[in-house]
């Protein structure tokens, strides 16, 4: 297993296919954002295969894909197939913005999708708009659909409730994942780049004590997920379970499991620190197993004991789509 300094288990990599997106998410990419990775720096499906492979070797069991948007990537439920028969993969996710789901959930499904997370941060049409910079709403709730119908069980619903642009939505989104049985999970926005930093925020604890009372919300102690988002569960409506994202209200630094690789091929140990290590050399170099797995672990011990958002709110200059989420 990957441990480091400070006894976490590393058992979680995310995994960013591309750092591109068909959406603008007002918190997320700047408007008019250019500097994109090339696309002989993306790691190869091999390249991507041998990483995995190697986590897997070294005990990690859970990962997901994600970007910018990784339906985007050409050919993505092939690299998704050759992921899920990697022994040790023991769950394989993905995060999308919905936009391609349509045309892509049959195949995804098949290729050893476990679950899937879809970004949504409104079902107000001009909300959404206004958020992602695209009037895309029909596409993802479309997408939605089909995922269902094609047999994904557990998908959740990612929404930033960000002051004034769509907090009076949570209410209408509790209804709406109640009526299609998702998960609803409520993220605080982080002050990653210029986007993150200028996006006002808030304490999630608050909204979430108007929820506990209203819905009769219960902690739920077994894992949903592998990720840090606490649940609960409606003893109103079995149908309506929540989770909490809250990096600032309420960090989770201390039982942090995971890592990410960017599309570039670089380790960050944390959304909030510097510290990283960039495996794409020793790839294109031929380097052999045991030479990736050691820099692996390496890179582990790189990994801070926590995060600096609120202290140095200003510290991180990468765009989110540019760490893999």
């Amino acid at each position: 297993m990957l441990v480091d300094d400070f006894g976490r288990t590393i058992d979680y990599l995310r995994i960013s296919v591309t750092d591109r997106c068909d959406l603008r998410c007002n918190y997320c990419i700047p408007k008019g954002y250019h500097d994109f990775e090339s696309h002989e720096n993306w790691l190869t499906f091999d390249e991507l295969t041998r990483v995995v492979s190697a986590f897997a070797r070294l005990g990690t069991r859970h990962f997901r894909l994600t970007g910018g948007e990784p339906l985007l990537r050409k050919n993505f439920p092939i690299l998704v197939k050759q992921l899920s028969q990697i022994d040790g993969v023991d769950d394989l996710s993905i995060t999308t913005n919905g936009t391609q789901l349509a045309n892509q959930a049959d195949a995804l499904y098949r290729a050893g999708v476990n679950r899937l997370n879809v970004s949504l941060d409104s079902i107000r049409r001009e909300c959404v708009e206004k958020i992602t910079g695209s009037d895309c709403l029909d596409q993802v709730l479309n997408g939605l659909k089909i995922a269902k119908d094609v047999g994904f069980k557990r998908i959740r619903i990612n929404m930033v409730p960000i002051p004034g642009q769509n907090l009076q939505d949570i209410e209408h989104m509790i209804q709406f994942c109640i009526q299609h049985d998702f998960i609803l999970c409520l993220i605080e926005v982080m002050p990653m780049g210029n986007t993150g930093q200028q996006t006002k925020n808030i304490d999630l604890q608050f909204i979430l004590k108007d929820l506990e009372k209203k819905y009769a919300l219960l902690p739920i102690h077994e894992p949903i997920g592998n990720g840090p988002a606490r649940y609960w569960q409606s003893a109103k409506n079995v149908h309506f379970k929540l989770g909490l994202i809250t990096p600032l209200s309420r960090h989770f630094c201390e039982t942090c499991n995971r890592v990410r690789l960017s599309v570039d091929g670089t380790l960050y140990m944390c959304l909030g620190q510097n510290n990283k290590m960039a495996l794409q050399p020793l790839l294109r170099a031929n380097c052999s197993d045991a030479e990736l797995e050691n820099a692996i672990c390496q890179a582990i011990k790189l990994k801070p004991k926590s995060h600096e958002f609120i202290e140095k709110p200003c510290q991180i200059n990468r765009i989110m789509a540019a760490t893999g989420g």
